[in-house]
């Protein structure tokens, strides 16, 4: 986050002190800069300014209303998988022209909601689900605008947790059934083919995978010779986690894509979610315990998996650093862990750290995606605080949840 920094030795987002908001807060809670997620909107839209896309902000990565809203209004659509977040990004404000279904399992009610609601795009992702998608349109009879999301088998070279390109993952269809389905067009009459859909992964730092699924695209188009109105080219791109310091090369990329637009006279949709928000988020914690074991200290913080579910899910670094400074290193090797009983409840581990005490607070970085939309009440704990961020000053986007009314619940 480039507005995540120290001032002497604490740590500001924007221009607001992180020690002034966890005085005032219950710990933990996250963190968000309102700036750092406009900064990352307009780096996407200027580096694909040529293919001039519509960039649907991919929900899952942080469903928080506010946020959805910023990026609404910079120009952003909405990638759902959902009825939920259909009707959260309406909420929001995105219009339904700008919004695209994905998901491999919508259900009856979720499609005839997305067909009322009237949004630019549902992605099939199997045979039955385009029958099950004609058959309402048979019902009500209208022929519904459609894409189909395709399974390239294109390794995306990320997590394999992750991956969702490789023919081996359940999303999307094969070429080879949507050749079949394409043959036998009469049994779809109500559904009409608009776009084609691709989405191989998340967390990608290299053009390599996507020229190779443009490739792949762009035969089966040219195999069957079908005039679409839009390609929607998924998402996926990778941001710096810390350690790695890398990220994926955008223009490089668009230059790519600029190419492929340029063939086929299309629109094309883009589906980002980490790299518009991830780097915008912390997470901030308070040490509870130090415990001392036989080969390090388990530094025991106030957040658990429960809160911030991705080093257990994904074994996903994410850097911890202190919201106050010091000189002074700590005596051993450290493991930052969680509250939760379960021994993957565990965040970072560090050789070499400052001195922290027990009460110290400390953020755990680059947490503004996939952090909240991921948490639970697991071991009956509330959901806890989201804060947004603009300069220097802060607002609640999420109170913490009552925990009387978790347990009456």
């Amino acid at each position: 986050m480039s507005l995540l920094k120290y001032f002497g030795s604490r740590l500001f987002v924007e221009n607001s002190s992180i020690i002034n908001l966890a005085k005032k807060i219950k710990t933990p809670f996250y963190v968000y800069s309102e700036n750092q997620i406009r900064e990352n909107y307009l780096k996407l839209a200027k580096s694909f300014k040529s293919t001039n896309p519509l960039i649907c902000f991919a929900t899952k990565a942080n469903t928080n209303l506010s946020i959805i809203k910023i990026l609404g209004k910079l120009g952003a659509g909405a990638d759902v998988v959902s009825g939920g977040e259909l009707l959260k990004a309406l909420k929001a404000g995105i219009k339904p022209n700008k919004i695209v279904f994905s998901g491999v399992g919508k259900t009856e009610e979720e499609l005839k909601l997305a067909i009322q609601k009237n949004i630019l795009l549902i992605n099939i992702e199997s045979e039955s689900e385009a029958r099950l998608l004609n058959n309402i349109g048979r019902k009500a009879n209208k022929k519904i605008s459609v894409g189909f999301r395709l399974n390239p088998d294109v390794d995306a070279k990320t997590n394999k947790k992750i991956s969702t390109g490789k023919s081996e993952n359940k999303f999307g269809i094969s070429i080879k059934n949507f050749y079949a389905i394409c043959r036998n067009k009469e049994q779809f009459k109500n559904l009409k083919i608009d776009a084609l859909s691709v989405h191989i992964g998340s967390q990608i730092l290299s053009d390599a995978p996507y020229k190779k699924t443009l490739n792949v695209l762009l035969k089966v188009i040219n195999n069957l010779k079908i005039k679409l109105k839009h390609v929607d080219l998924g998402g996926g791109f990778g941001i710096n986690y810390g350690k790695e310091n890398r990220e994926i090369n955008l223009i490089k990329y668009a230059k790519l894509v600029h190419k492929f637009k340029k063939k086929l006279n299309c629109n094309i949709i883009f589906e980002p979610g980490r790299s518009l928000v991830g780097n915008s988020g912390i997470l901030v914690s308070k040490i509870q315990y130090i415990k001392k074991g036989p080969k390090k200290y388990f530094i025991i913080l106030d957040v658990g998996m429960n809160d911030f579910m991705r080093t257990a899910l994904y074994e996903a670094r994410h850097e911890i650093i202190p919201v106050n400074k010091v000189s002074k290193k700590f005596s051993s090797a450290l493991e930052f862990v969680g509250p939760i009983c379960e021994s993957t409840c565990k965040f970072t581990a560090y050789k070499n750290y400052q001195k922290i005490s027990e009460g110290d607070f400390v953020a755990i970085t680059n947490t503004g995606a996939y952090g909240s939309s991921l948490s639970s009440n697991y071991n009956t704990r509330p959901l806890i605080a989201e804060i947004l961020i603009t300069k220097n000053k802060f607002k609640i986007i999420r109170k913490r949840q009552n925990l009387l009314k978790l347990i009456n619940a």
